[in-house]
C-alpha cells in the first residue's frame, strides 16, 4: 500500500479508535473467549458473518475469529486519510441476497442506502470537434432517456436496447435461484445410499426450473453464458460507446479481455442484482461498505455469536477418527468444536489451515492450481472538491450533477481500447490505457468526508501479480502506475490532480497481503465456467463440504462465488445445520 498525505499519526490513532469502538460495543453482552463452541467460523468477511448469524439463530452456538483488527474482509470501512472514510476493497453493493437483508433484519441493525439513479456514465474525450462539448453516455433508470442517450450515437443501439435488456432480465431470472442453494454434492451423490441419493437429487430442482424458465431460447442464453461478449453484443448494437460501456461488467475484476471465451457470465453475475425492489440497481452504503458487515455482525451478535478480531488461527485441529475437532489460534490458544467454517480462500483454508495428511493429494493439487489471476489495482483517493468532466462541465464550481453519483467509466470509448490494456497486462505491464471506474460515494453519502470534500474509489485494471522480467511492486512502481491512472482522469477532467489530498494504492499484491485475496482475486478464485458450480472450488467437491469432515467452506471460494453476495455464508450454513441434526 502507498498512501500520501498528512498525519500519518493521526491515521493510525484514528484507525486503532475505531476498531477500540467496535470491540467495546460487542464486548457490552460481557462474553469472552471461549475454549469450546459448536462452530467455529474462521475470518469475520461478510459470508463468514453471514454464515454465524444463521448459525447462532439455528441455535448452533457460533464463534467467529478474524485476524485483521477490523472485521470484514473486503467489505470494510477505513480512515486511511484523516476525515475521508474509504470503503477500502469492495465500494458497491447490490448483490447481496434480499432473503439476507429479511432474516437477519439488517435494516433495524442499522444499514442504510443510497441508491443511484443514473448509474453508469461514459464521458468521451473527441478532441476535434470544433469546440463542441465532448459527448458522453448517461445511463440510469428512465428508459426513454437511455435511449435518447444511445441515439448520440446509434438510433439503430437506442431501438435495440430495450429488447437487450429484457432478454439479459429473462436470463437473471432463471439464474437467480441457483444462487440460494447448494449444488449437488457429487461425492456425496457417488458413495451414499440409494435414499441419500434419491434425497439429494432434489437439489437439481433450481438446475431445471433455470432450464423450463429460458425455454425454446435456451441455445441463445447458453452462447451468453460461453461466448466472448464482444460476440453476444455485436449482436446488437453497433455503436462502440455503448458496447464498451456494457462490456465494462464483463471483465471487472477478472483477467479476461471482453474478446475471450465465456466473458459473458462475468457480465451476468454483475446485473444480476438488486436494491430496494429494483432488479439491477446498484448502491452505495451509509457509513461505507463495513456498514454492511457491521450490521451483519450485531445481527449475529444479538442473537448470542461471539466475534474476535486479531485472532489469527494457525491450523484446523483433527482429531486421530479423521474428524474436525476444533481450531488452534496462532498464540497457542485451542478453541473445540463441532465443526469449523472457513471464510477464507480456498487455498488459505486448504493448502495453509488443514493438516496436509488429512486431504486427498488429487484434492490438494487442484486447489493449488486453482486460477486466481487478478487485474485489479484499487486506488482510494481523498479530494477536495468533485472532478470537472469536459463532457459534462460543472457551473458553478463544485456543483453535485447526476452523473457525479454514477459509476464513471473513463478510456472505455470502444472495447479494443479494454483490449489492449489487457493484453499489456498479460505481457507482465500495466496498462498504459488502463480502464478506469471511478465512484464517488460521498455524492450521496455526504458522513464519509469533511464538507466540501469527497472520497473516490478507483476500480483500475488491467495491472499484473508480477511485473515483467520478475520486478515486484515496489513504492516506485505503484506510485508511477497511479500518476499513470491519474494523467488519464486529468484528460477527461481537468484539475483533478491538483484536487488530490491523499491516496492509497492497491495493487494484486497488496489485495492479497492486506486482505487475504489469492493474487489480489477479489472472488477468491476466477468466475470462469470451469470454476462455477458444480466445479467450485473443484470438481467432485463443490458445494461447502470438504474430503474432511466437520469442515466447511463458506467464502466467496464456494458457490455461487465471489461480490458482498452472502448467498456462500447463507447455504453453508444450512448445509452444516443439516449435517450437525444428523452427527
Amino acid at each position: 500500500m502507498a498512501a500520501s498525505g498528512p498525519g500519518t499519526g493521526l491515521r493510525r490513532a484514528l484507525g486503532a479508535l475505531s476498531c477500540s469502538a467496535w470491540r467495546q460495543v460487542h464486548s457490552k453482552a460481557g462474553r469472552h473467549l471461549k475454549q469450546e463452541y459448536d462452530a467455529v467460523v474462521v475470518g469475520a468477511g461478510h459470508n463468514g458473518l453471514v454464515a454465524a448469524a444463521y448459525l447462532q439463530r439455528l441455535g448452533v452456538n457460533t464463534v467467529v475469529l478474524e485476524k485483521r483488527h477490523v472485521i470484514g474482509g473486503a467489505a470494510v470501512t477505513e480512515e486511511i486519510i484523516p476525515g475521508f472514510k474509504f470503503s477500502r476493497a469492495s465500494y458497491l453493493l447490490s448483490l447481496l441476497r434480499p432473503q439476507i437483508y429479511t432474516d437477519l433484519e439488517l435494516k433495524k441493525y442499522g444499514l442504510k442506502l443510497h441508491l443511484r439513479d443514473p448509474y453508469a456514465f461514459t464521458p468521451m474525450l473527441e478532441e476535434g470537434r470544433g469546440g463542441k462539448v465532448p459527448r458522453s453516455l448517461l445511463l440510469g433508470t428512465d428508459m426513454a432517456e437511455n435511449q435518447k442517450q444511445i441515439a448520440q450515437f446509434s438510433w439503430k443501439d437506442a431501438q435495440a436496447f430495450p429488447r437487450y435488456e429484457e432478454f439479459m432480465s429473462l436470463l437473471v431470472l432463471a439464474i437467480d435461484p441457483l444462487l440460494d442453494a447448494a449444488p449437488l454434492d457429487i461425492a456425496a451423490f457417488q458413495h451414499g445410499s440409494l435414499l441419500q441419493r434419491l434425497k439429494l437429487l432434489s437439489t437439481l430442482k433450481p438446475l431445471v426450473k433455470a432450464g423450463r424458465t429460458l425455454g425454446a431460447q435456451l441455445p441463445q442464453y447458453y452462447q451468453v453464458l460461453t461466448a466472448p461478449i464482444t460476440k453476444v453484443l455485436d449482436q446488437w448494437f453497433e455503436s462502440e460507446p455503448l458496447k464498451a460501456t456494457l462490456a465494462t461488467d464483463a471483465v471487472i475484476g477478472a483477467m479476461t479481455s471482453p474478446r475471450t471465451p465465456g466473458s459473458g457470465y462475468v457480465l451476468l453475475h454483475h446485473v444480476m442484482g438488486g436494491l430496494e425492489g429494483t432488479r439491477g440497481a446498484w448502491g452505495y452504503v451509509q457509513g461505507g461498505m463495513g456498514a454492511v458487515s457491521d450490521a451483519i455482525a450485531s445481527s449475529a451478535t444479538a442473537h448470542g455469536a461471539s466475534i474476535f478480531t486479531d485472532k489469527p488461527v494457525a491450523k484446523v485441529q483433527v482429531n486421530h477418527e479423521g474428524r474436525v475437532e476444533g481450531v488452534l489460534l496462532e498464540d497457542g490458544l485451542e478453541i473445540k468444536s463441532r465443526v469449523v467454517l472457513s471464510c477464507a480462500s480456498p487455498q488459505v483454508t486448504f493448502l495453509k489451515l488443514t493438516p496436509q495428511d488429512w486431504l486427498p493429494e488429487s484434492f490438494r493439487e487442484r486447489i493449488s492450481q486453482l486460477d486466481t489471476q487478478s487485474p485489479v489495482t484499487k486506488i482510494n483517493v481523498a479530494v477536495d472538491r468533485l472532478p470537472n468532466f469536459l463532457a459534462a462541465p460543472s457551473a458553478p464550481k463544485n456543483q453535485l450533477l447526476p452523473h457525479h453519483q454514477c459509476s464513471i467509466h473513463l478510456n472505455c470509448e470502444n472495447t479494443l481500447l479494454l483490449h489492449q490494456a489487457f493484453e499489456e497486462a498479460v505481457g507482465g505491464l500495466p496498462s498504459r490505457r488502463p480502464m478506469i471506474e471511478l465512484c464517488i460515494p460521498s455524492s450521496l453519502d455526504r458522513t464519509l468526508a469533511p464538507p466540501g470534500c469527497h472520497v473516490i474509489s478507483l476500480f483500475t485494471q488491467f495491472t499484473p501479480y508480477t511485473l515483467a522480467g520478475g520486478r515486484v511492486w515496489d513504492e516506485q512502481e505503484r506510485n508511477a502506475y497511479a500518476d499513470r491512472v491519474f494523467d488519464c482522469i486529468e484528460d477527461y477532467a481537468p484539475g483533478f490532480k491538483a484536487s488530490v489530498v491523499g491516496r492509497d494504492i492497491l495493487t494484486p499484491p497488496d489485495l492479497e497481503r492486506i486482505f487475504g485475496l489469492p493474487g489480489g482475486n477479489i472472488f477468491h478464485c476466477a468466475m470462469s465456467l470451469d470454476q462455477l458450480y458444480f466445479a467450485r472450488p473443484v470438481p467432485l467437491h463443490s458445494g461447502y463440504r470438504c474430503p474432511l469432515p466437520g469442515l466447511y467452506l463458506c467464502g466467496s471460494g464456494a458457490h455461487p462465488g465471489g461480490g458482498v453476495m452472502g448467498a456462500a455464508g447463507r447455504n453453508a450454513a444450512h448445509v452444516v445445520f443439516e449435517d450437525l441434526k444428523n452427527m
